[in-house]
């Protein structure tokens, strides 16, 4: 072996605490993006695979009634290439021994076959048998959260008539991976299920023999699908149709791409946080290790390495420090991304993950994590490569000092003389002691940044349901109906108080940008419904014009004064221009909201209402729901306290969990951070502090030079950890921003103090660690020079 090389294996034993801290970085860098990559690449290969096996549609509509022969003209439209028509249904669906109201869609298949579009993967059983009314299939998270299995039955609620159903199968489906019931933005299995019968049964429950009111499509490669939305509604308008759109606005699809969307945020700028931390640390370390060894690099080149051989040897010793964080990085995130894939497959039903490590992913963290490395180190190592061996092998030239402002001040007078050291040293070394500061304000931001999210959430999550929606039951009906029925069910058992809404699919837009979403009418002043501003205050909706949530209005580009141009997709479909009255700001969905007369006299109707929100007693509920499910017009039953445990449910399970191996990464690397301070500290200082103790200094006054510089500089940077992780926290609240969900920037003093508890921890961490060394400090072998 070398002499070079042996040196080498030397520097990293004598380095292996800093070398340690490094790495520990590094693989934290590696590892947040080996986690969101993976789970990334799993997801989006599993979607790409269901959907092409399962010929999962391109287009979608629904409709009142349109004949059977209508199909065919569907299937003319330049671009199409399948067309499924199908009749869909709102169910209400009673399971044995399940207190609670649950909601069903109905689908019809073709009589004992697969469809051609969206076809069904059988886990159990098997399709209807031809002919059966009393069968149906049912969908994979619906029997699991009720345990049925194929030969079970259960009661359905169809078009007003009890029916006892028995499950021939159970099924997933590409149409239904993300499974919501209407107006839900979370799946909740239990109370909520997509059911499929024979396309005879269902179309004669619901009087549709020979007519549907659902179609799919596929499309030809290369069409536009925005001519072929076109023409099918300009066919479909007249019988009923509420507009066609394409995968973008099918529910399902819609939110598993936002939750691609968040991965792919996830996948940059957590990554570039660590390994920029890391790509600083390195440089540090480096350029301290090459000022400490220049006489070293002198006798090697003196002895006839080149500078290539230096290049090369303080390029290991970079490579190796990178090839652990990377061992460590990619081991721990490919595990962490199994599991968190894992937690996906919850929420989004495919019938296999393809989880996978991918050689590309794999040569991705490589490649980052040594870019990282080489931006950190090459300036140190270019320093060690350039330097002459004359001027090497002198000791650095002593450094210019003049009578500071402390020993001009009356302060100086009244510290002691190891306490005017550690300031004047400070003082005399800016940069470093600037680049130490920095290092570990780094490290306390990414602490803040990891608690942020827990708070934001809960703050989130409060806003939603303790101060917008107060109601307990929320009820559709079937048809829109009549502003008098709220009178009737305040008469219901353990019913408070009753709201009635109106609710009108639409598509809105402006400039060039549209958006499809549902106007809820609602009363001036809604009490179980409440709108807030920015601030935080109740808002009344006005007599006239529009009021959109303050993310829409931006999508929009559409600022209150102006006017939004509004698709009406149900009854008398008609294009108006509405003023835009106001935004409100909420921090779950989208939405657009109208004062309900003004939206009664928009659709030229009467005063119509599409569901009520109740206030009810709790230990009624049960006798409530024996009540409703006598009333046929209701189409369907939501709770809202279980839709709110279904959020939190959601976000402890994905963004918390993400934010949670986050704080642990923040917390390792503030430890990593602080003892590398502490080291690099001890390094340098050895042979002051022992020059000091020679000349009578106590080992407690040597200790308190060292140690109270390290604790002035952890002090100094907490409020530079605050200020950087506040502007990271805003960075990643805006990057992560969705339809779904808009966490707010919310910081509490607890969550300041967190950080800055975790940045004093491990810095009294590594201080107990760097005690037991100075308290070995050899005062013999700590003066010897090499002069």
């Amino acid at each position: 072996m070398r002499i070079i090389h042996r040196k080498l294996l030397r520097d990293l034993i004598s380095l292996k605490g800093q070398v340690t801290a490094i790495a520990v970085v590094l693989a934290a860098g590696v590892m947040t993006l080996i986690i969101a990559v993976t789970t990334l690449d799993a997801i989006s290969l599993t979607q790409d695979r269901f959907y092409g096996d399962y010929r999962f549609a391109d287009v979608f509509v629904d409709l009142k009634r349109a004949p059977e022969g209508l199909a065919e003209r569907l299937r003319e439209i330049p671009g199409v290439d399948h067309v499924e028509t199908r009749v869909s249904a709102p169910v209400r669906v009673e399971v044995p021994g399940y207190p609670d109201p649950i909601r069903g869609k109905l689908l019809s298949i073709p009589d004992g076959r697969q469809p051609t579009l969206n076809q069904l993967h059988l886990r159990e059983g098997s399709l209807p048998e031809p002919g059966r009314d009393d069968q149906m299939l049912i969908s994979e998270p619906f029997s699991e959260a009720h345990d049925l299995r194929p030969g079970d039955t259960l009661t359905a609620i169809i078009r007003g008539r009890l029916t006892t159903m028995t499950v021939s199968g159970v099924a997933l489906s590409p149409e239904f991976v993300y499974q919501i019931g209407p107006a839900d933005l979370l799946p909740d299995y239990e109370r909520f299920g997509v059911l499929w019968m024979n396309r005879r049964a269902l179309a004669n429950a619901f009087g549709m023999d020979g007519a549907f009111n659902n179609a799919v499509i596929s499309l030809q490669e290369e069409a536009d699908a925005a001519s072929v939305i076109d023409a099918v509604d300009a066919l479909l308008t007249r019988y009923g149709g509420t507009g066609a759109h394409d995968r973008d606005d099918q529910a399902s699809h819609q939110f598993l791409s936002m939750e691609l969307d968040q991965l792919r945020v996830m996948a940059i700028f957590l990554p570039t946080l660590f390994l920029g931390v890391a790509a600083f640390l390195l440089n540090v370390l480096m350029g301290r290790i090459v000022r400490t060894q220049r006489q070293q690099v002198a006798v090697l080149k003196a002895f006839g390495y080149s500078n290539g051989d230096m290049a090369v040897h303080y390029g290991l010793l970079t490579g190796l420090i990178v090839l652990i964080g990377l061992v460590a990085g990619v081991g721990l995130g490919a595990w962490a991304a199994d599991a968190l894939a894992a937690v996906y497959m919850e929420y989004f039903r495919f019938p296999a993950i393809s989880f996978r490590l991918q050689p590309q992913v794999l040569l991705l963290a490589v490649a980052v994590a040594s870019g990282a490395a080489a931006l950190g180190t090459f300036h140190a190592v270019r320093g060690a490569v350039s330097l002459p061996p004359a001027e090497a092998m002198r000791p650095p030239a002593p450094e210019t000092f003049r009578q500071g402002w402390l020993e001009r001040s009356r302060l100086g007078r009244f510290l002691d003389q190891p306490t005017r050291i550690i300031v004047r040293n400070l003082l005399r070394h800016r940069m470093k002691s600037g680049l130490s500061v920095l290092g570990v304000g780094l490290s306390g931001a990414l602490l803040l940044v990891g608690s942020y999210q827990f708070g934001a959430v809960d703050d989130m999550l409060d806003k939603q349901y303790r101060l917008m929606h107060t109601m307990d039951v929320s009820l559709y009906f079937s048809e829109p109906t009549s502003a008098h029925a709220v009178a009737g069910l305040l008469h219901k058992p353990g019913v408070h108080f009753v709201e009635g809404f109106r609710s009108v699919p639409v598509r809105l837009a402006n400039d060039g940008r549209d958006y499809r979403t549902t106007i809820l009418g609602m009363d001036a002043e809604p009490q179980l419904r409440r709108l807030i501003d920015t601030r935080g205050q109740r808002q009344r909706l006005p007599r006239e014009g529009l009021v959109l949530t303050d993310y829409l209005a931006d999508y929009l580009g559409v600022r209150p004064g102006g006017t939004v141009r509004v698709e009406v997709m149900e009854g008398h479909r008609r294009t108006l221009e509405v003023a835009l009255a106001a935004t409100v700001s909420e921090p779950v969905g989208v939405s657009a909201y109208m004062e309900r007369r003004a939206l009664n006299n928009l659709m030229r109707e009467g005063p119509a209402i599409s569901g009520v929100w109740l206030l009810t007693d709790e230990s009624r509920h049960a006798e409530l729901y024996d009540a409703l499910w006598d009333a046929p017009r209701i189409a369907s039953i939501g709770l809202i306290g279980e839709a709110e445990a279904a959020i939190r449910d959601y976000i402890d399970d994905t963004v918390l969990v993400m934010m949670g191996v986050l704080l642990l990464l923040a917390g390792s690397i503030t430890f990593a951070v602080a003892y590398n301070n502490a080291r690099i500290a001890f390094a340098e200082r050895a042979r002051e502090l022992a020059t000091l103790r020679v000349l009578g200094y106590t080992r407690g006054e040597v200790g308190w030079i060292l140690l109270g510089e390290i604790a002035a500089l952890t002090l100094l940077a907490i409020p530079l950890g605050w200020l950087l992780g506040t502007g990271f926290a805003l960075a990643l609240s805006e990057a992560m921003s969705t339809e779904l969900f808009r966490v707010p920037f919310v910081i509490t003093p607890r969550t300041y103090a967190f950080g800055a508890a975790g940045v004093l921890v491990a810095t009294a961490l590594s201080v107990l660690l760097i005690l037991r060394r100075l308290r070995g400090l050899d005062m013999v072998s700590a003066l010897k020079t090499v002069e």
